[in-house]
């Protein structure tokens, strides 16, 4: 087993996202990162661009935190799609 990897700018606040990973200081979480940089194909440079209040240390944090915790993330993911869908059918 690997031990816990520290990741500054990555945070948990049950009161923020539902207690999901978010980038510390921000309502921004780790999933929305990882969805555009490997799903979307933005680069780090281009997410900042996009979103000029995260730093490009944050964004590769979040990257790290994501790999270091990849099915957490990808649940919170699938998690959030699943109640998007179920908001637009009702």
């Amino acid at each position: 087993m690997m031990p816990k990897v520290a990741h500054p700018h990555i945070t948990n606040d049950p009161a923020v996202c539902g207690g999901n990973a978010i980038i510390h200081g921000t309502r921004f979480p780790v999933r929305s990162v990882a969805m555009y940089v490997l799903q979307h194909g933005l680069t780090p440079e281009e997410l900042v661009a996009k979103f000029p209040h995260l730093s490009l240390a944050q964004i590769h944090d979040a990257l790290a935190y994501y790999y270091d915790n990849r099915q957490e993330i990808e649940n919170e993911i699938t998690e959030n799609r699943e109640e998007h869908v179920k908001q637009r059918a009702s």
